[in-house]
């Protein structure tokens, strides 16, 4: 290279390393005032020095940043040891700078560059050993289940009494949520001649003004997550927009199609655009409708975005006409005011032993004056209410009057319900009084009834038990949905009902599912939490309860080290904020005026589509995701005084807010506002390293993990949100669960890298995959026709997860047609 292209390379790389061991000199000073690591410091400190004797002594400055680099690499494997993401984030900033200097035309002072910068190239090649070295370390768990285990020889399904193996007729098959098929045809044997049988595009797509949230007041989350039902020839579903269709199993040709128009005013002012699923119903035989015919003796229910609920007959998608009127029920009734997008449905209705079960989901974070959480049933001919559960009512249990009202802001459940017929009892997850973050004005039924699972009498909404999984919860720590059922080998080789209630915190209680109380040999503890810091006029409470029974997906707490980024600079930013901010681990109490990170968060580890359980395996799959949130209280004056946030009183509908005031939780009553958000540093990248996705199998016998791995690629979620990156094997974000199958595979989507994938069960080894047209957050189902065992996916992608928007139903068959589509 010329003599002019050094003459004005070695200065430009002179004055870019200066600016980034200032940026690091300041940066590494500022942590260690606040008492962090000493090594960013140091780094900018020796940068600047190798810049400024650059300009006269180059073999100086190289020898440098050679012993530099050096030092480095000792730190980082003594900070994180051989971790892949640890020492990737440390070094690989560092060596790029080196291999920038490594170039001959870069601070060269003898005719051979090697002699002039081989402690460099040394140190360099030191660093890349430790990096290489560290891709041998793995984050899995290798396990198998033993083979016998597998075989479920001689076992039966207890869960699934009077239900086809061929079909699929509720959300999680039976109303006891275990998200398990009986078929065995697809196996592991011959799982790579799955192919897609069927594309079906519903029609339904995301409109221009809807896309992300970045706040509660800002835009609609777009979200195909449905699961379809299957029953007999067809399958059953709904939409973002709450279309409900019909299509046929076989072929996926769309039979009917109903669009019940929900009113404009609220879909425009509801945050999330979802439906996860629809019911079926099956009247008597000697039902009749009004006209003297059989239509709708099999109805399907769905909810509906402004506020309904809606019966169809299920053989021509028409409104049952004696269901309601004309085939809907307002669901504000008995709620009082209910401004816009205050309550509506995501999940399906609980249809069970002649009652249609449902509670919905209250706008979080808006006030202390919010709709009613109540729990109600309805008649699933008339829609004539047949009971509600309300925690604040004496008695809990009634049946309101035409002007009757519930009482307001009592804990909502939003999630799908599970029931055991048999016990005659149905289980309900709740939430929090509203709002989430702050519980000074809760009143003792709303504490006591809060973050729970609730045993209710299927016939009279009687409350048999309640276990509370946190106590005055100021996290959003919400079950988000209803536990699984499963039998289990008792002390003295009885069975047990029990059931497994998931949490976001990735704990699982295992409780007697006919009272409430942990099963023998799965016990809860009572652990001392954080208390320092609450705000002054709430409290908390000095233990948590901790399932110590099966294994947790509870991650541990963070430390300064764990702070990740895309390179050494935004990593610092990330340490430097953790330094900042009050935290003293899991349930560490939102603080007024100062960030707190909040970790586990309230988006899962194990969210709305909880785990699945293999009845027969006795094994439960769940799949996980890690991400921190931050949450700082401030005092509601501040940002009304400035306009920004408007004053509000409850009456007519909530006043737009502007600025700022889009990002912050209002929590109108109450003497704050609340700042919330994903922790993510300048680039977008999330502070808290990988993996950020996990999925892992519990043996629920033996009471230990079997097999766990990181689940999911960056392919599809770049720095600043883009969708083009390398697909490194990070473990990604996921909402959506699994089905597990009789023939030991398990298929799940929910990843942001838009992958159906399906998994050996015995290892948990992906043994298929296939790339979606769109992301694939929604819980997968199979079911069986004239012989063939399909799975079905939707993918349409999920806004808050940024996930590529669509409209397909797919479905897979052994040797299936790739590339058939119906609409």
């Amino acid at each position: 290279m010329s003599a002019s292209l050094q003459r004005v390379m070695s200065p430009l790389t002179s004055i870019l390393l200066a600016l980034v061991g200032l940026f690091l000199l300041g940066g590494g000073g500022y942590l260690l005032v606040l008492g962090g690591s000493w090594f960013y410091a140091l780094l900018g400190l020796v940068m600047l020095a190798a810049a400024g004797v650059s300009f006269r002594n180059p073999l100086l400055a190289v020898r440098l940043y050679a012993a530099l680099l050096l030092v480095a690499t000792v730190w980082s494997i003594f900070e994180v040891g051989f971790d892949i993401w640890g020492l990737e984030v440390r070094l690989f900033t560092l060596v790029g700078i080196a291999a920038w200097m490594l170039l001959p035309w870069v601070w060269r002072t003898s005719e051979s560059w090697v002699s002039d910068k081989r402690e460099l190239l040394g140190s360099a090649v030191i660093a890349m050993v430790a990096i290489i070295a560290s891709c041998f370390t793995s984050y899995s768990i290798n396990g198998t289940l033993p083979a016998d285990r597998m075989a479920a020889s001689g076992q039966s399904d207890l869960t699934a009494k009077n239900t086809s193996a061929a079909d699929w007729p509720a959300y999680g098959r039976t109303v006891g949520g275990d998200r398990y098929s009986p078929l065995a045809q697809i196996t592991p044997s011959n799982v790579s001649h799955l192919k897609r049988a069927w594309v079906t595009r519903t029609g339904d797509v995301q409109k221009s003004d809807e896309g992300v949230v970045a706040g509660p007041d800002q835009g609609h989350e777009f979200n195909l997550e449905v699961t379809p039902i299957k029953v007999d020839d067809t399958l059953y579903l709904c939409t973002p927009h709450n279309w409900v269709m019909a299509l046929d199993a076989k072929t996926g040709k769309v039979k009917w199609k109903f669009d019940p128009k929900p009113a404009a005013a609220d879909l425009a002012a509801n945050v999330y655009l979802a439906c996860r699923g629809v019911s079926y119903y099956k009247a008597p035989d000697d039902y009749t409708a009004p006209d003297g015919s059989k239509a709708c003796q099999k109805r399907i229910f769905s909810p509906v975005g402004d506020v309904r609920l809606l019966a169809v007959d299920a053989e021509t998608g028409k409104p049952c006409e004696d269901f309601g009127e004309h085939g809907f029920i307002s669901l504000r009734q008995y709620l009082g005011h209910v401004p816009h997008g205050f309550h509506f449905v995501t999940s399906p209705p609980l249809v069970v032993k002649d009652r249609v079960v449902l509670g919905g989901w209250i706008f979080d974070n808006q006030a202390n004056f919010e709709p009613s959480g109540a729990i109600r049933a309805f008649n699933p001919i008339t829609g004539e209410i047949e009971w509600a559960w309300d925690a604040g009512h004496n008695p809990e249990n009634w049946k309101p009057g035409p002007n009757d009202e519930l009482t307001r802001d009592t804990p909502n459940a939003w999630g799908v319900y599970t029931a055991d017929p048999d016990l005659g009892l149905l289980y309900i997850p709740t939430g929090n009084s509203p709002p989430d973050n702050w519980g000074g004005s809760r009143r003792p039924f709303d504490d006591a009834t809060s973050s729970a699972t609730i045993a209710l009498d299927i016939e009279t909404g009687e409350r048999r038990w309640t276990f509370q999984t946190v106590h005055h919860d100021l996290w959003d720590m919400d079950l988000p949905i209803g536990p699984s059922m499963v039998d289990l080998p008792g002390p003295n080789g009885e069975n047990i009902p029990a059931l497994i209630q998931s949490t976001k915190r990735g704990e699982f209680f295992v409780l007697d599912r006919r009272t409430g109380k942990p099963v023998p040999g799965y016990p809860v503890e009572e652990r001392p939490v954080p208390t320092a810091g609450v705000a002054p006029d709430d409290h908390v409470t000095p233990t948590q309860p901790f399932a110590v029974g099966l294994p947790s997906l509870t991650p541990p707490d963070l430390k300064e080290s764990d702070m990740w980024g895309a390179t050494l600079l935004d990593q610092m930013i990330c340490r430097i904020q953790f330094r900042q901010s009050s935290y003293d681990g899991q349930f560490t109490p939102p603080h007024v005026g100062k960030t707190t990170i909040v970790y586990p968060a309230f988006y899962g580890v194990v969210d709305w589509q909880g785990a699945s359980i293999d009845p027969q395996r006795k094994l439960l799959i769940a799949n996980a995701s890690y991400l921190p949130f931050r949450i700082r209280l401030e005092h509601r004056q501040k940002a009304e005084n400035a306009g920004i946030l408007p004053k509000w009183n409850g009456q007519g509908d909530k006043p737009e807010a502007k600025g700022d005031a889009l990002s912050v939780s209002p929590d109108y009553g109450t003497p704050y506002i609340a700042y919330t958000s994903p922790w993510l540093n300048p680039l977008q990248i999330p502070c808290k390293g990988p993996a950020w996705g996990t999925i892992t199998a519990i043996d629920l016998v033996t009471k230990k993990i079997v097999w766990q791995h990181p689940v999911g690629t960056t392919r599809d979620t770049g720095p600043f949100r883009t969708h083009n990156n390398l697909p490194l094997p990070t473990g990604m974000y996921n909402i959506g669960g699994s089905v597990l199958t009789k023939g030991g595979v398990s298929f799940m989507g929910a990843t942001a890298d838009d992958y159906l994938r399906g998994f050996d069960m015995s290892n948990g080894k992906v043994i298929w995959q296939d790339r979606l047209p769109a992301g694939g957050q929604a819980t997968p189902m199979s079911y069986q026709i004239d012989g063939k065992q399909y799975v079905v996916i939707a993918a349409g992608g999920h806004g808050g997860l940024g996930t590529r928007s669509g409209d397909y139903i797919i479905a897979y068959s052994l040797d299936g047609d790739q590339g058939a589509t119906a609409r």
